[in-house]
């Protein structure tokens, strides 16, 4: 068998057999977007039960599911309105536009961190012209990815469709504080929908206008950035390269922390933990990697990010994003919404301290502000001398910004037994694409016999879309009934079972060998009468061996195998 993938002939196949199929085809199609089939669909679906199994199941952390439109003042705050762009130079000829960073990639190792007037001088440098029409190539400027809509008639509440799910998890922080007893850590998962306009989509589902996230913000005290479980993984093994050169070097988790290359151990352990997702899924460790961003790529608010990265026949893609975010977000929500987003950090023991409070002036802020003063005056006294800019406070009320003078309120030293602080918490961020990881994993499963013209799809059990095929040798003399009651008495959500009668057997295990399907349970004679009576035949799909087990005894057999236990110990 030839591991050797061809991305034209495994998305053709996937066509073929309702993995993917391209959006709004008989009108042509829309570049960039894709459905899924029944058999992506049920494969999709496993991946995110895999995640989820790890993320809620072993760990613990809450799920969510928030709106994926949101107003513009959540994207303003994430930043995302004002740098959420892509370069983007347009033909002077035939108009045809192209992202400007692809264009030069052949030149540069990292084309996307250059500026509009490098990429300019690189077209011009390297005589780079429009690849539709050989065209001159205008200036390079920016081009913001997120989808503009509107809420409700006419255009006063203007919305975006969300380029990511995040957001809906940092806007919704007091609610999931309190819902988690006001305790950190505090991990919360989400999937869903994100959008994102590429400029020119390629490569198939590398790059989509709509896809699929599973999302993790972990939210941390900002000085204990260690883990209960890291002992657990420290001494495992991680293929890393590091910001500090591009040599690719394997260690230990607990290497990577002590020198500094990992940030800290929180950080670490999830990376550490996205390995473990991956591979459990059918990623072939040796064609994965963690890229650390460069010093000049690494968001300014980040204090460490790492790219899982997968080799494909595309080259080495990034899949999943670990991040160190710092407290940029929920401080970014907190100073746009005026709502403090913290967490109550008690000490062991109370502790006599001098603090500084902003202390409201009630007797004038009732007359000017009537029913809203109690509620300016709450919200002025949980601010610090720190928010007052130019001897003024500026508070968010009701979405408008009220900005107050000294004349409401006063600075004032207070000694206090203080039981605790307030702190702005951090957030580590395992970011998943999961229409990435869908085609990773089956690119990494593919193999193809050109002698015998026969393909596999060598699926990890739990991520396969089918988990079994079920066979009568042919359909009559009472081997279809019984291979029908075993397909329904199998059958479930966690046991997708197929029925196939129609020809050969050798043709019906090559088609579940190109979807993927783990096991194939085959009825013949034996199973009603001679020496082998009332037991039918399994077959594994990546040894090809066979075993006679009895019709009785399928269902348990069959949940052995999805746990785990080897073909050849049954």
């Amino acid at each position: 068998m030839n591991n050797e993938v061809n991305s034209n002939e495994l998305l053709s196949l996937c066509k073929r057999r309702g993995f993917i199929w391209p959006s709004f085809e008989i009108y042509g199609g829309v570049a960039g977007m894709f459905d899924y089939g029944p058999l992506g669909s049920n494969m999709r679906n496993n991946i995110v039960e895999v995640w989820r199994d790890i993320y809620r199941g072993r760990e613990g952390f809450i799920e969510i599911d928030s709106e994926t439109v949101n107003p513009r003042e959540v994207f303003k705050a994430s930043g995302h309105v004002d740098e959420f762009s892509d370069l983007i130079t347009y033909c002077t000829k035939c108009q045809s536009a192209f992202r400007a960073d692809h264009l030069v990639k052949e030149f540069f190792d990292n084309p996307d961190v250059l500026s509009p007037k490098e990429l300019d001088d690189a077209f011009v440098k390297h005589d780079i012209k429009c690849l539709e029409c050989k065209g001159k190539l205008g200036p390079v400027e920016e081009f913001n990815l997120m989808f503009k809509t509107t809420i409700g008639p006419g255009s006063s509440r203007v919305g975006y469709l969300r380029p990511e799910t995040a957001q809906g998890i940092f806007v919704n922080y007091l609610n999931l504080y309190r819902y988690n007893r006001e305790k950190l850590p505090l991990g919360v998962i989400q999937t869903g929908r994100g959008y994102r306009n590429e400029i020119a989509p390629r490569q198939g589902m590398i790059r989509m206008r709509e896809f699929n996230m599973m999302e993790v913000e972990l939210f941390v005290d900002p000085t204990d950035k260690g883990w209960s479980r890291f002992p657990e993984i420290e001494n495992d093994m991680i293929t890393l390269v590091p910001n500090t050169g591009t040599e690719t070097v394997t260690m230990t988790v607990g290497e990577a922390v002590e020198k500094g290359i990992i940030a800290n151990k929180v950080l670490a352990y999830f990376v550490y933990t996205t390995q473990q997702f991956l591979i459990r899924l059918g990623i072939d460790a040796k064609r994965l990697r963690f890229r650390q961003h460069l010093k000049n790529e690494m968001a300014h608010y980040a204090a460490d990010c790492w790219d899982a990265e997968v080799l494909l026949s595309f080259g080495w893609i990034e899949i999943t994003g670990i991040a160190d975010r710092g407290c940029w977000d929920l401080s970014r929500h907190a100073e746009f919404s005026g709502t403090e987003l913290t967490h109550f950090k008690k000490f062991d023991e109370p502790k006599e301290m001098e603090v500084v409070r902003v202390k409201a002036k009630h007797k004038a802020l009732g007359p000017r502000f009537k029913d809203k003063a109690k509620a300016i005056a709450e919200m002025m006294e949980s601010k610090g001398p720190s928010d007052i800019k130019g001897g003024k406070l500026t508070l968010r009320v009701g979405g408008e910004d009220i900005i107050l003078g000294d004349e409401f309120f006063e600075v004032v030293k207070v000694t206090e037994k203080v039981s605790g602080e307030r702190v702005v918490p951090h957030v580590i961020e395992p970011s998943h694409g999961l229409d990435r990881i869908f085609y990773s994993v089956l690119e990494h499963s593919y193999a193809y016999d050109k002698k015998e013209d026969y393909t596999v799809l060598r699926l990890a059990p739990e991520v396969a879309p089918i988990k079994v095929g079920v066979f009568p040798l042919m359909e009559k003399d009472g081997l279809d009934d019984l291979a029908k009651q075993i397909y329904e008495k199998i059958h479930s959500p966690t046991m997708e079972a197929y029925y196939d009668g129609s020809g050969t057997i050798g043709k019906r295990y090559a088609r579940m060998d190109e979807v993927g399907t783990p096991w194939c349970i085959t009825v013949d004679y034996e199973a009603l009468s001679g020496p082998s009576k009332g037991t039918v035949t399994i077959r594994d799909r990546d040894t090809t061996e066979q075993k006679r087990i009895p019709v009785r005894s399928v269902p348990n057999t069959l949940k052995a195998l999805l746990s785990g236990k080897s073909f050849k110990d049954i």
